[in-house]
């Protein structure tokens, strides 16, 4: 498999011999299927041990990997009749964040999310999914609109954090991302939010303020990179393994904090290996917690979203 993580190394050479085996072709002294089917066993063997065993760590890498499916698959896999909207109105386009209008199992949704990018060009044109101060003013303007016409949100988070630069902090990044929450919070529409690969910082809560916060299994959820954290704490990087383990990063970890509130499950050896699979999945999970919202109105519908987040690390009220 390309783009295969340090950890996968073995199960990775299994896969390249097992691929070489599927493109030769029938030979009678050969038993061609059944080695592959044994190889097939063996791959699966090792994918399920391996992956059900992750430190948090490698759950970051894999969080990170290249081949997940980003945004923009599932807009295209999940949203039917969608039409962009750019620009924030005050000062450009920030394809950081993409977003627009469409519909969702034939509901009319505003939708958008992170993007960063599948090769070095779409890298530099989505800028890694790191947003600029208009990339949140674009995603408030979104909710605005919504809110307006009434139509649900559905908001997709794969970002290492908002761009940590000059430039974007001269045009008020903090404020930017305030006013992204401060909309969330105020309008009167469901939110749907699902982590699909790298929460990181505020740049991912901005998009995550939601009525319901979902994860997938590998996707990772944190106020700092283990990387940025270990170099506060240790001076050093190289301590982002034990940065990341004190974290409590994980979509396991999250679940049982109660700072999210479902664990969507991906395909053996993590969405980078089922595109389809998992956003077949994530497209059933928005729908099941879309449903119920969407008979309620829209002040309880806002106010359950502020409790959520108000009640997040607070004991539970004795009764």
């Amino acid at each position: 498999m390309a783009g295969a993580l340090e950890f996968e190394k073995g199960i990775s050479e299994l896969e390249s011999k097992l691929s070489e085996l599927r493109h030769l072709s029938s030979n009678a002294e050969v038993n061609i299927a059944a080695e592959v089917k044994r190889l097939q066993e063996k791959v699966d063997a090792m994918l399920k041990k391996t992956y059900g065993s992750l430190n948090p760590w490698q759950k970051v890498l894999v969080a990170r990997h290249p081949e997940r499916p980003q945004t923009s698959d599932y807009i295209d896999a999940l949203i039917t009749n969608f039409t962009p909207l750019a620009g924030d109105r005050n000062f450009a386009e920030d394809e950081a964040i993409i977003g627009g209008l469409g519909q969702f199992k034939g509901h009319p949704v505003v939708v958008m999310g992170h993007e960063k990018g599948k090769d070095t060009d779409s890298r530099i044109k989505h800028n890694f999914g790191m947003a600029r101060p208009e990339g949140y003013r674009k995603a408030a303007r979104l909710m605005r609109l919504a809110d307006r016409f009434n139509l649900p949100i559905i908001t997709f988070v794969d970002t290492a954090g908002a761009y940590p630069a000059i430039e974007a902090e001269e045009r008020g990044q903090s404020e930017a991302i305030a006013r992204s929450l401060e909309v969330s919070g105020a309008v009167q529409v469901p939110i749907i939010t699902t982590i699909i690969g790298e929460g990181g910082s505020g740049g991912a809560v901005a998009l995550a303020f939601a009525n319901v916060v979902m994860m997938l299994e590998h996707a990772v959820y944190s106020v700092i990179s283990p990387e940025g954290c270990a170099s506060i704490l240790w001076r050093t990087r190289d301590k982002k393994e034990e940065a990341a383990a004190a974290q409590k990063l994980t979509a396991q970890d999250l679940k049982k904090l109660g700072i999210i509130d479902a664990i969507i499950p991906e395909p053996l050896g993590g969405a980078q290996r089922n595109a389809q699979t998992v956003i077949a999945a994530v497209g059933d999970a928005i729908e099941k917690s879309l449903t119920p919202l969407l008979s309620l109105d829209g002040k309880t519908i806002r106010d359950k979203r502020r409790s959520k987040f108000l009640n997040i690390g607070r004991p539970p009220v004795k009764t």
